[in-house]
C-alpha cells in the first residue's frame, strides 16, 4: 500500500481508487446500425438516420459486438447474465438523439476480477455494453466548453459499440492503477475484443479517486476524473487529485462529489460539473430492443476458445523458468513485450532460464527482437554460462543477432571475442591492486556498502585494461579471494 503524508500535519493517508475503462469493440460496424466503425474518417461521414436518432429509425443489435463483450466478460472471470438495454437520458450535443443506449440495472457481465502481474486481484463490478458518443471539439480558450469561441461535433463515433468495465475501489496507488489498465489492455488484445489504442480513443479511462486516513475502513467522498488518455496522465491525475483532497480535509473543508477534468499542461484537475446520480439520467428500458438472453452453449464455446491470457502466459513462463518464485519482473516484461514465446523456446533449446530472461528484460527492448531465433539465443546464453563470452560481449553479440541474424559463435569469432586465460586475468587484477593501494586497503577493511562501490571501481579498471574481455563475475570472485587471503 502506498500512502501520502500530509505536508501540514504529517498524517498518513491512503489512496482509494476505482477505474471505469471504456473500450471500443473491434467490430466492422456500429452497435445498432451498419455504419462503419473506423477511426480517422472525414467528420460526419460515418452516420445514418439510426445513429443520428432521426424520427422513424430503429436500432438493430450487432451480434458480433455482443459476442466480443461476452468474450471479454469471461476473460475477466465475470458471470454472463441476461441483460436489458436502457435509455440513459442527457442533453449534451455529443449525442444527437439526447439519450444513450446503455445497460443499467441488468448488465451483461457482473462480478469478475482481474489479477495483476504482482498477484493483486482487483474486483470487477460490471462490464456492460453501450454505444459511444460523438466527439466534441471546443475551439478557443482552454479547450473547455465555457471558454470556447465555438464548438465542433463529429458524430462518426456516435453509436460505436463500447464495453464499460467498472472496477471495485480496490486500487491503492497510481502505479497500481496504471498496472491495472496495462493488464486490462493485454486482455483486450489477447481476446481480440478491442485494438485498445489509447492514442485513438478506443481505450479511455475515468478514475474515481478518494482518500482516507490509514486505518480507516469507510470510504471517503470520491471525485471522477474524466477521459484520461495515457497511463502517464492517469498516474499524474490520481496523485494530484488525492493531494488536493487531503489539503481540503486537513484544512477542515469537505470534498464535493463532482466530475473533474485533467489539465495535462497545468498538471492539475479542474472542476467540471456536479456528479450526476442514476436518477438524473432517468433510466428506463429501451422500448425498441428486446432483453438479451445468453445461450449457455454459446458461453461454453467462448470458454473453450479462450486464448492464453497474460496471467496464463506469465504462469507458463514461470514454470519453465523454475517455478512461481522465478524472476517475476523479467517474466512480466517478457509477456508485456510479447517475447514470452521466444523465452520459452530458448529455454527448451537448453538456454539457462535466468540468463535468457535477463537478456529479454535488459537487452531486447528493441524492434526486431521478436524475430530472434530461439536456438541462437540459447546458444549465445550457453557460451556466456560456459565463460566463452563475458556479459558485455554477449550483449554486443546479441545486438548484432537482432540486427542481422547469424550464429553467435561466428559473430563472436569475427569480433575477436574469446575468453581470457585465468592466469592472465589474475595478473591484471594483481597489477591493478598494486596500482591502487589506498582503494585496496578500503576494500579490505571497509564496510559492505563501501566495498560494493570499490568492487565496481576495480571491475571497471579491469574492464578498461582488458578492453572488455574480462568477465565481471570472475573479477569479483578474484577480488574476494584476495581479500580473504589478507585476513
Amino acid at each position: 500500500m502506498t500512502t501520502i503524508t500530509s505536508a501540514t500535519t504529517g498524517r498518513e493517508w491512503e489512496y482509494v481508487i476505482g477505474l471505469e475503462v471504456h473500450c471500443e469493440l473491434a467490430t466492422a460496424t456500429k452497435l445498432f446500425c451498419s455504419c462503419p466503425n473506423e477511426f480517422g474518417a472525414e467528420p460526419n461521414t460515418n452516420v445514418c438516420p439510426v445513429c443520428l436518432g432521426l424520427p422513424g429509425s430503429l436500432p438493430v443489435l450487432n451480434r458480433r459486438a455482443v459476442e466480443l463483450a461476452m468474450r471479454l466478460g469471461r476473460a475477466l472471470h465475470c458471470t454472463v447474465e441476461p441483460s436489458v438495454f436502457a435509455r440513459k437520458n442527457y442533453f449534451y450535443p455529443d449525442m444527437p438523439k439526447d439519450y444513450q443506449i446503455s445497460q443499467y440495472d441488468q448488465p451483461t457481465n457482473v462480478d469478475g476480477w482481474l489479477e495483476l502481474a504482482d498477484g493483486t486481484r482487483v474486483g470487477i463490478e460490471r462490464a456492460h455494453i453501450e454505444e459511444d458518443t460523438g466527439k466534441s471539439t471546443h475551439v478557443g480558450g482552454g479547450g473547455r466548453i465555457h471558454e470556447a469561441g465555438y464548438s465542433l461535433v463529429d458524430y462518426n463515433r456516435a453509436g460505436v459499440p463500447l464495453v464499460e468495465i467498472v472496477s471495485r475501489p480496490d486500487l491503492r496507488s497510481p502505479d497500481q492503477a496504471k498496472a491495472y489498465v496495462s493488464e486490462l489492455r493485454g486482455v483486450l488484445l489477447a481476446t481480440g475484443a478491442s485494438d485498445a489504442k489509447m492514442e485513438e480513443g478506443s481505450l479511455r479511462v475515468d478514475a474515481n479517486v478518494s482518500v482516507r486516513p490509514v486505518g480507516e475502513t469507510s470510504l471517503g467522498t470520491r471525485c471522477e476524473i474524466k477521459n484520461l488518455n495515457s497511463l502517464r496522465s492517469l498516474g499524474r491525475a490520481i496523485e494530484y487529485e488525492a493531494r488536493r483532497q487531503i489539503d481540503l480535509l486537513e484544512s477542515g473543508e469537505r470534498v464535493v462529489q463532482e466530475t473533474r477534468h485533467w489539465d495535462e499542461e497545468g498538471g492539475r484537475t479542474r472542476s467540471g460539473r456536479s456528479k450526476e446520480e442514476a436518477e438524473d439520467y432517468r433510466y428506463f428500458q429501451e422500448p425498441d430492443l428486446v432483453p438479451l438472453v445468453p445461450d449457455p452453449a454459446g458461453i461454453a464455446a467462448i470458454d473453450e476458445s479462450m486464448p492464453l491470457l497474460p496471467a496464463d502466459r506469465r504462469a507458463r513462463l514461470a514454470e519453465a523458468a523454475g517455478g512461481p518464485s522465478a524472476a517475476a519482473t523479467a517474466i512480466a516484461i517478457a509477456v508485456e513485450r510479447g517475447l514470452d514465446e521466444l523465452a520459452l523456446q530458448a529455454i527448451a533449446a537448453g538456454g539457462d532460464p535466468g540468463r535468457v530472461l535477463t537478456h529479454i528484460e535488459h537487452d531486447l527492448a528493441v524492434d526486431g527482437a521478436e524475430r530472434l531465433d530461439p536456438a541462437s539465443l540459447a546458444a549465445l546464453v550457453q557460451m556466456e554460462v560456459e565463460g566463452q563470452l563475458t556479459a558485455t560481449q554477449a550483449k554486443q553479440v546479441l545486438a548484432e543477432m537482432v540486427e542481422t541474424g547469424g550464429d553467435p559463435g561466428a559473430i563472436a569469432l569475427a569480433r575477436g571475442f574469446e575468453a581470457m586465460d585465468t592466469a592472465e586475468l589474475e595478473a591484471v587484477v594483481d597489477e591493478l591492486i598494486a596500482a591502487h593501494p589506498d582503494e585496496w586497503d578500503e576494500y579490505v577493511s571497509g564496510d559492505d556498502k563501501r566495498r560494493g562501490k570499490l568492487t565496481g571501481f576495480f571491475v571497471g579498471q579491469v574492464m578498461k585494461a582488458t578492453k572488455g574481455k574480462a568477465d565481471g563475475k570472475v573479477v569479483t570472485r578474484l577480488l574476494e579471494d584476495r581479500r580473504a587471503g589478507t585476513n
